[in-house]
């Protein structure tokens, strides 16, 4: 009997604890905390305590936190700052819509994260900033680039969308520059029944801006004073969703655990597969903490084959951001030219990976692989 591994079991996010959200709404709803209550206070302290005291600000979604944690930081018409290539375009929309340049630059062939080295090079007298992208729940290789910063006086802005309590060198995502951004988005590793986002930084004047942008320039007492000085709008993280994400980060540990095993899994498993290519696998000690949000592979020559044999087996995947980096939109002005991320967009593939993925469906996943190459 054929085992179905869907790439993301959506009824399944659901249906893991039905009774338990069933009644989380029906609490919330029956005192009325749709907007701005008490738990979006309570997740926000949550949040912060597990982020090792960082401040930390609930907003609508991952791309207008980045977009008012920007402006907060006085990024505007003119300025230029540092992406990878390899990188989900919202990072750079929020650059855009703060008025400043998104320069996409290489990933490194070490971790597939921007490359240190192609940085400086693509530093100019208008370049303000990093924003390094913590893909798949692993931080970016940040002594360098830090020391890069330092060096030319710039700023780092940290997409963590997808790297909520991945850590490198004992430090948080979120923790090395201004402020990291985190999405809520219901595939995430941490994530609601809709969008959902925080801005966490160690810098409370930038945080008490930012709560004050998203709520269209109120202050504490949820009120626009008249001689308010800050252009705010509407983002703010609805109450609902917090008191979801509430829940769901008492339980955030196991979850992160279980996507680590089944990553030591893989790694186990395809270490012997010549032509494919593996992620780092999790490490109890080193550097790196990684969190697993997706597990990639690369499959140089045969990466769409190897995704019809899995197809075939009802194993699902998907490639990331249907195979375009941020350098790809030519018709929002983007012209780099980034051979190596190009080439990672042509054979990389991302497998089933969620901490809901049965131990039938890991072994599903491992054999289709394997049979693949013939194995």
């Amino acid at each position: 009997m054929t085992t179905n591994v869907p790439f993301f079991d959506w009824a399944g996010l659901w249906a893991e604890h039905a009774g338990e959200y069933a009644r989380i709404f029906a609490e919330t709803g029956a005192r009325g905390g749709f907007i701005l209550q008490r738990d979006v206070d309570e997740f926000e302290a949550t949040l912060s305590e597990y982020l090792g005291g960082l401040h930390v600000v609930g907003l609508s979604d991952c791309t207008n936190a980045m977009h008012l944690g920007l402006r907060a930081c006085g990024v505007g018409a003119g300025d230029e700052i540092v992406v990878p290539g390899h990188g989900f375009i919202a990072a750079a929309q929020a650059i855009h819509f703060a008025g400043a340049v998104a320069v996409p630059v290489e990933l490194s062939e070490t971790d597939w994260l921007i490359d240190p080295d192609a940085i400086e090079g693509a530093i100019t007298d208008r370049t303000v900033g990093i924003m390094p992208v913590h893909v798949n729940g692993r931080v970016c290789e940040m002594d360098p680039i830090a020391r890069i910063a330092k060096k030319h006086g710039l700023a780092i802005y940290e997409d963590a969308a997808q790297a909520v309590g991945a850590r490198y060198k004992g430090r948080v995502a979120a923790s090395f520059g201004k402020w990291g951004a985190f999405s809520f988005y219901p595939s995430k590793t941490l994530g609601c029944f809709g969008d959902a986002g925080a801005l966490a930084t160690t810098d409370p004047d930038v945080a008490a801006t930012v709560r004050a942008m998203r709520n269209h320039g109120a202050g504490a007492d949820k009120r626009i004073a008249p001689n308010v000085s800050v252009w705010g709008t509407n983002s703010r993280l609805d109450n609902l969703h917090a008191a979801i994400l509430n829940f769901k980060l008492a339980e955030y540990g196991q979850a992160i655990d279980r996507r680590r095993e089944i990553a030591a899994r893989y790694h186990e498993a395809f270490a012997d597969i010549e032509g494919l290519r593996l992620p780092p696998p999790p490490a109890d000690d080193g550097d790196y903490y990684d969190i697993f949000q997706n597990y990639e592979v690369r499959a140089a020559g045969h990466r769409d084959a190897l995704r019809d044999h899995l197809a075939e087996r009802k194993i699902g995947t998907i490639v990331q951001w249907g195979g375009l980096g941020i350098h790809h939109f030519r018709g929002l002005g983007f012209t780099q030219d980034l051979p190596r991320t190009d080439a990672f967009f042509d054979d990389s593939l991302l497998l089933p990976m969620n901490h809901i993925l049965t131990e039938p469906q890991v072994a599903a996943v491992i054999d289709g692989v394997r049979s693949f190459f013939g194995k």
